[in-house]
């Protein structure tokens, strides 16, 4: 087989998997992109102090469950906590929670029953700070 022939089926198996790899990279882009235009739609940002960060959202007249809005691990986690902060969201440390909501939940995903409780008492503790009700 000549030499061209070798590099040229070397191109071939390469470019797919560069195709892919750039593709992976621009989904994942948009998907920052729209966590943190949804960050300032949160109720609360649960964080372990500076590793993990998970925005929640719950409209008890639309929703069944609260949700997962944004979610990100250090410099995306640094990144929400600052637009949290910008907006006026309370960020609350629960470390347990933080750890247990980033593994268990993606963005756009309700929180798992098992999680309820706790979630239900930061969700509690910062709707009497903002002066809200539950229904």
């Amino acid at each position: 087989m000549p030499k061209q022939n070798l590099k040229d089926g070397y191109k071939d198996a390469v470019e797919p998997q560069q195709l892919k790899a750039r593709v992976r990279q621009l989904q994942g882009e948009m998907l920052r992109s729209r966590m943190m235009k949804a960050v300032p739609t949160a109720d609360v940002v649960v964080t372990n102090p500076t590793e993990v960060a998970v925005a929640l959202k719950y409209e008890p007249e639309e929703m069944k469950a609260p949700f997962v809005v944004a979610k990100g691990e250090r410099l995306i986690a640094q990144k929400i906590r600052e637009l949290a902060r910008e907006h006026d969201i309370p960020v609350i440390e629960n470390r347990f929670l933080a750890r247990a909501l980033f593994k268990m939940c993606d963005v756009g995903q309700m929180v798992p029953m098992n999680l309820y409780r706790a979630v239900a008492e930061i969700l509690a503790y910062v709707y009497r700070l903002k002066g809200k009700v539950l229904s």
